[in-house]
């Protein structure tokens, strides 16, 4: 008889766990019963890519998806849309679910169960921060209603919070024609940057149109009748007929949390190396908290490469198969208006909460050789440990052909090499492409002799 995996959440790390673990216990001769719920319209998208189906450089929300439920289904995936998990048993091993087209509530069995629920949207506890027209933007039903709500008569936005969703939303709603306002509590925008680094990002949003308000905490949101009219800061008053929250998110792990599944500080579930949360019961993506190589810690990092390798992970395991996830160096990269942005390990800042002993340096060039056609402006900041220069974290700013540089710092990182045998790695020149000495190893070789 087959056993029965029910996975909640049929998103990155959810079906491309379903989907391993069928092709995994094929391979060895085994018969799995598949079945998939969620609570929304969609299997398998691009969250990544919703600020560029807002700003019009994805068409529709069809071309963010991956795998529709009818391909799913075809691949012997029982998917089950709008049907939302509210209750999990695990001592008695069942799943409480509301389909809400039908109206029908009833449990499901299982002997594996896939904890795949995503992250949630953060909004500030202030008044009227649940006035209608105040948008978080995790899934594409949320993007769907951000332009639903830009269908009205809308003029004036205002983004609260200038990390990577803020920035791309506020771009996405520059290039929609409206007058947008960024409000941020740090000093700078982008705070997974270092404050220097993040003054470009700054000019670079006020070159673009933006307002860009630094140091501001929110204390309400105002509302009519018709929903949100103002964010209401110790800064001032920002009037708004549509509001984006860039506030980060937090792990959905409020059903995990009352079926007594263990959390890790940050509210992630807590797995081991299999993504294993408990017998029978797996976990990846959003709502799991992740080994940090550099940090060696627990952080909860939710982005879409980590979703979609841990569920593989999770489903070779669960299938019968063998596979460890290896932890995360926290690489990533963006961009708004005109700059590239990327980081990669610990900033300066984290290292000094870190109490690590620790020098960084930073560097302008330039993206190919300073004589060729085309070449543009980079920033490299590297940070490397004392003294044994070890390479701590690397953030980039700079124009075109500027951030996926970082992956080579992010390589340096994952095989610990220190800043000097990063200065010296055999790295490919063209004076296209870059100066003889690339910006990442003049970062390096600039820490190396600091050190």
């Amino acid at each position: 008889m087959a056993d029965r995996v029910l996975v909640i959440g049929a998103d990155a790390a959810g079906m491309s766990a379903a989907s391993q673990a069928l092709r995994t216990a094929k391979a060895a001769g085994r018969d799995l019963d598949v079945i998939a719920v969620d609570r929304g319209h969609w299997t398998s998208y691009s969250a990544c890519g919703i600020p560029y189906w807002i700003g019009g450089d994805v068409a529709s929300p069809g071309a963010l998806v991956a795998r529709t439920p009818e391909e799913h289904r075809a691949n012997g995936i029982d998917v089950r849309l709008l049907t939302e998990a509210v209750a999990i048993d695990t001592d008695a091993g069942w799943v409480e679910v509301v389909d809400h087209a039908a109206g029908r509530r009833e449990r499901l069995g299982y002997d594996q169960l896939i904890v795949a629920t995503g992250a949630t949207p953060v909004r500030p506890d202030v008044p009227g921060a649940d006035a209608a027209g105040i948008h978080g933007v995790q899934t594409l039903d949320d993007g769907g209603a951000v332009i639903a709500h830009l269908g009205r008569e809308v003029r004036r936005a205002v983004v609260v919070g200038a990390g990577y969703i803020g920035l791309e939303m506020a771009e996405a709603l520059v290039r929609r024609g409206l007058t947008v306002t960024v409000v941020d509590r740090g000093p700078e925008p982008m705070n997974t940057l270092d404050p220097d680094l993040g003054t470009q990002v700054h000019a670079a949003m006020e070159r673009m149109g933006m307002d860009v308000v630094t140091s501001a905490d929110v204390t309400a949101f105002e509302a009519g009748a018709g929903g949100v009219t103002a964010v209401v800061t110790d800064a001032g008053t920002f009037a708004a007929d549509i509001v984006v929250l860039g506030t980060g998110v937090r792990p959905a792990t409020e059903l995990a949390r009352a079926a007594g599944l263990p959390l890790g500080e940050t509210g992630g579930l807590r797995t081991d190396d299999t993504q294993r949360v408990a017998d029978g019961v797996w976990a990846a993506g959003d709502c799991v908290e992740t080994w940090d190589r550099v940090r060696r810690a627990w952080v909860h990092v939710p982005l879409g490469t980590h979703a979609n390798k841990q569920g593989r992970i999770l489903g070779t395991n669960l299938g019968g198969g063998s596979a460890r996830f290896p932890g995360i160096v926290g690489t990533a990269l963006t961009k708004v208006c005109d700059l590239e942005l990327a980081r990669t390990g610990l900033t300066e800042g984290d290292a000094v909460e870190a109490g690590l002993d620790h020098v960084a340096v930073t560097i302008e060039s330039t993206t190919r050789s300073g004589y060729f056609p085309g070449t543009q402006p980079i920033t490299v900041k590297m940070v490397a440990e004392r003294p044994t220069g070890r390479l701590l974290g690397a953030q980039i700013v700079g124009r075109d052909g500027s951030a996926k540089r970082i992956d080579v710092c992010a390589m340096a990182l994952w095989t610990e090499l220190t800043v000097g045998e990063l200065a010296m790695t055999d790295l490919a020149y063209a004076p296209p492409f870059s100066s003889v000495w690339d910006p990442v190893q003049i970062a390096a070789r600039k820490a190396a002799d600091t050190l």
